[in-house]
């Protein structure tokens, strides 16, 4: 009787340490979802970050072509405008009373390239590989009978970090790597003529 007792008992320690196994791997198995789920999560902050600043950058262009109405056409562009462009870091040598839109161009192409933030002397206050594009859809006619006011499509571009949907605005296209890594913001202006009834 006693024998079978301690087998029993043997049994029983033997059965609690395999429970305590299990749940360790359990436990492993949960902490490497909860992380998984947070470098997501950190992603998903970044990706609402940039969205965000994006959309400050375009409501700037918009604005500063709004203030400028009746020369809207010069701000537009055929090359982008940021990352990679030919602008000056200083653009006080640019008179804007000769021309405000080379001026505001070249204020927007150093903050899509994020100089308003720096660590060091690297700038961190835009996107990644912030770009800009200034379009014409559509020019201004003042013929008698036409009448049609000037369009202009602003598009601020840069790189995600996941991949998604490819856009069909084609500002900055191929310039990304992958295509699923762009991201684009875009808004309309109409302007339109005050010679027009």
């Amino acid at each position: 009787m006693l024998k079978s007792r301690s087998f029993n008992s043997q049994y029983q320690q033997g059965m609690t340490l395999l429970e305590v196994l299990i749940s360790l791997v359990i436990l492993a198995f949960g902490i490497l979802v909860l992380a998984n789920l947070q470098g997501k999560i950190q992603l998903s902050d970044i990706e609402s970050y940039q969205r965000t600043q994006a959309i400050l950058l375009l409501s700037d262009m918009t604005d500063r072509i709004n203030s400028h109405r009746l020369n809207a056409a010069s701000y537009a562009s055929a090359t982008t405008i940021g990352t990679g462009d030919s602008q000056p870091s200083d653009c006080t040598g640019i008179s804007s009373t000769v021309s405000a839109a080379a001026r505001d161009i070249c204020e927007w192409s150093n903050e899509l390239k994020g100089a308003n933030e720096k660590i060091g002397s690297t700038n961190t206050g835009a996107m990644t590989n912030a770009r800009g594009c200034i379009t014409q859809l559509q020019a201004p006619d003042s013929t008698a009978g036409i009448c049609t006011p000037g369009i202009y499509q602003i598009a601020v571009v840069w790189q995600g970090m996941v991949s998604s949907a490819t856009p069909t605005i084609t500002c900055g296209q191929n310039l990304y790597g992958s295509e699923a890594l762009r991201r684009v913001i875009s808004s309309q202006i109409t302007v339109g003529l005050t010679s027009c009834q």
